[in-house]
C-alpha cells in the first residue's frame, strides 16, 4: 500500500483504501472497550474523520495501522470515561423488572435512612468511622489513612467489612441499596 510521507497529503484514494482495509477491524476493536456496536462505529468514524480533517499534519509514513488503532483505543477510553458517570448498577436492571415493582413495596427515604443508621450502629466504631469518612465526606482511602494514622490496607479492610455488614443488613432493600451506592451519600442524610 502506498502511504503518504510526512510532507505528502493524504489523497482521497489513499484515504478510501485505509478506510476499506481497517474500518471493520477498528469497529471490532472499539467494541471490545465500549460493548456497544453503534458507539464503536461512531468512534471509528470519528477517527477517520479526524484523519481526513488533519491529513496535512498527520504522519502516516511509518505505521498507519498503528496510528488508527491507537486513535481508536484512545477515543474508546475517552468514551468510557465520559459515559461512566451516567451509568449505574440500577440502570443495568431491566426496565420491565422495575415496572413490576409496586409502590407499596418501596420504602420511603425516611425508612431507608433509619435502616442505614441502624446498620451503621452495628458496625465496629473504626469501620463506621472509615465508612462515614469515605461515603459522607467523600475522602479517598489514602487521606483517611493519613488522618487516622492507619495504613491504606487497614482502611481498605475496614471499608470492606463495613460494606459487607451493610449489604447483609440491607439485603431486603437491594434496589435502594444500589441506588444509594451510586448516589452522593451525603444527600441521604441531609
Amino acid at each position: 500500500m502506498a502511504v503518504p510521507g510526512k510532507n505528502q497529503t493524504l489523497d482521497h484514494q489513499r484515504f478510501e483504501q485505509l478506510f476499506k482495509e481497517h474500518f471493520a477491524h477498528l469497529c471490532n476493536f472499539a467494541y471490545q472497550f465500549v460493548k456497544d456496536r453503534a458507539a464503536a462505529q461512531d468512534i471509528s468514524q470519528k477517527v477517520f474523520l479526524n484523519l481526513w480533517e488533519n491529513r496535512a499534519s498527520i504522519d502516516l509514513s511509518k505505521a498507519p495501522k498503528s496510528y488508527l488503532f491507537t486513535a481508536v483505543r484512545n477515543r474508546s477510553l475517552n468514551y468510557l470515561r465520559d459515559h461512566q458517570r451516567y451509568r449505574s448498577r440500577v440502570l443495568d436492571l431491566d426496565i420491565h423488572d422495575l415496572d413490576q415493582r409496586k409502590e407499596a413495596d418501596e420504602p420511603d427515604l425516611d425508612e431507608l435512612r433509619t435502616k442505614i443508621a441502624q446498620a451503621l450502629d452495628t458496625l465496629p466504631a473504626k469501620c463506621r468511622q472509615v465508612f462515614e469518612m469515605s461515603r459522607y465526606r467523600g475522602m479517598k482511602y489514602r487521606d483517611i489513612a493519613e488522618e487516622l494514622g492507619l495504613s491504606q490496607k487497614t482502611v481498605e479492610a475496614h471499608m470492606s467489612r463495613a460494606l459487607r455488614g451493610l449489604r447483609e443488613a440491607l439485603k431486603d432493600y437491594y434496589l435502594w441499596w444500589w441506588m444509594c451506592w451510586e448516589m452522593d451519600w451525603s444527600l441521604i442524610f441531609c
